[in-house]
């Protein structure tokens, strides 16, 4: 009986060896240019990288950026924020195709970016912000620029891609979009979504500058039947290569345009293919455009139009009274 008792403990012990207790995650991590992935995570003993600190932090849980510095790619795969107050650049460099941040999360999760730069490096290219699936999304005093691709990948070179298969919102604010050789922002949900889906994108305070397609642009893929909105207050979209605003799609899409600028762009508000639903513009200023409208485009009446190529006023929008 001793002999048994001690080869059973003898064994509990040689397993006891390879047994590796699994690391806490925490509800609020820290990333510093000084950190490393192999700390624990405190305030003085921070990370090194967004994904690391990712993978340690908990759903609801909030990322802190300490002080300037490169953090890498991220995947994000629950509801988390990553906020940057005011330390400094705090970010990641894109090249090979890659994103720099991929919001891939349950269908309830809410994500928000705060601070944070995503920049293109060239070698190959990439996107900057890509949502594939989610609840929320909230992009606030961010900078995103230079993304770069191919004609033959029109998948490359976009500043932000919201891109969600079920309901979901896109709230975008005090946030540059520059120097994209794709679309600044693309909103377009995936060809499965639900018919009638919600999908809402707002966008308040933004800037979007020489990007190589659009500026900004919510689409309907021709398979997909979703209830697309946008919101734009306050929006300068200038220099883009194709449209300052666009509507693309089949299905009845619309964006309503408000106290905004578009300048120096191929068409300022484009809205084509649309058989109902478009674009309407309030007080807002439209000059220097190639075109200034193009498809059902819709004018409150208060706008500021002067010195496009094409210089057309858009039909007033009488189907909706001014108060």
């Amino acid at each position: 009986m001793a002999k048994t008792t001690s080869l059973a403990i003898a064994v509990l012990l040689c397993l006891s060896f390879h047994i590796v207790p699994a690391q806490a995650q925490f509800a609020r991590t820290f990333v510093s240019s000084l950190g490393n992935d192999g700390n624990d995570c405190n305030r003085l003993t921070p990370y090194r990288t967004f994904q690391r600190a990712h993978d340690q932090t908990l759903a609801l849980g909030e990322i802190t950026v300490l002080d300037p510095g490169g953090y890498g790619a991220v995947t994000i795969t629950k509801g988390i924020s990553i906020i940057n107050d005011g330390v400094g650049e705090a970010g990641a460099l894109v090249s090979g195709g890659l994103n720099g941040i991929t919001i891939n999360a349950g269908p309830n999760d809410r994500v928000t970016l705060r601070g944070i730069t995503v920049k293109g490096i060239g070698f190959g290219g990439g996107n900057g912000i890509v949502f594939t699936a989610g609840r929320f999304l909230s992009v606030e005093n961010c900078v995103i620029r230079n993304l770069t691709g191919t004609a033959q990948n029109q998948l490359i070179g976009y500043g932000i891609i919201f891109n969600p298969g079920t309901a979901s919102e896109l709230a975008v604010s005090h946030t540059v979009v520059t120097d994209n050789e794709g679309h600044g922002i693309s909103v377009v949900p995936k060809a499965g979504i639900e018919t009638a889906a919600k999908v809402r994108a707002t966008f308040s305070s933004v800037q979007v500058y020489k990007n190589g397609l659009h500026g900004i642009v919510l689409a309907a893929q021709p398979a997909a039947f979703p209830d697309l909105m946008g919101a734009a207050d306050n929006v300068v979209s200038a220099n883009n290569g194709f449209s300052g605003f666009a509507l693309e799609g089949p299905n009845g899409l619309s964006l309503v345009a408000s106290r905004s600028v578009a300048s120096g762009n191929g068409t300022a508000f484009s809205a084509v293919g649309i058989s109902f639903g478009g674009i309407t513009v309030g007080q807002s200023t439209v000059t220097g455009n190639v075109n200034a409208w193009t498809g059902r485009v819709f004018s409150y009446g208060d706008n500021y139009v002067s010195f496009n190529q094409n210089d057309p006023q858009p039909p007033p929008l009488g189907i909706i009274p001014r108060q």
